[in-house]
């Protein structure tokens, strides 16, 4: 079964959200490693860059596809997961831990209110 934590919010393009105070940490979801495969290449955003929520900044790369990665909600990037440059297989090893991949400043706290939460996500996933 796949693994939906109930403190995070999810986007429908398979991202979680965990917030803590003004900081957003963003990764793929369980469903996303899996459906992926093997990760091989994860490309990041570089700190300080502004994305908009649900545009594209970032890349994973896995045996099967190259899939974007897409900005839940908007804000500045202010930290990036150096670990998957050299372990891109934490993706698919710990997702909503050592696999997650950027932190951005949230310009609009209140956005993280329309992502799903995780009853929403398995509904999603499941069916």
């Amino acid at each position: 079964m796949t693994n939906v934590p109930d403190d995070l919010r999810y986007t429908s393009e398979h991202e979680w959200v965990r917030v803590e105070g003004a900081i957003a940490t963003v990764g793929i979801t369980d469903f996303a490693q899996d459906s992926l495969g093997d990760v091989v290449f994860v490309q990041l955003p570089d700190a300080g860059t502004m994305v908009e929520a649900a545009a594209s900044c970032a890349e994973v790369e896995s045996t099967k596809s190259v899939s974007d990665i897409y900005a839940p909600v908007a804000g500045a990037i202010v930290e990036v997961n150096r670990a998957l440059d050299d372990t891109p297989e934490l993706v698919n090893q710990d997702p909503y831990g050592a696999g997650w991949m950027f932190k951005l400043e949230l310009s609009e706290p209140a956005d993280v209110e329309t992502l799903m939460d995780a009853a929403r996500y398995r509904q999603l996933i499941e069916g």
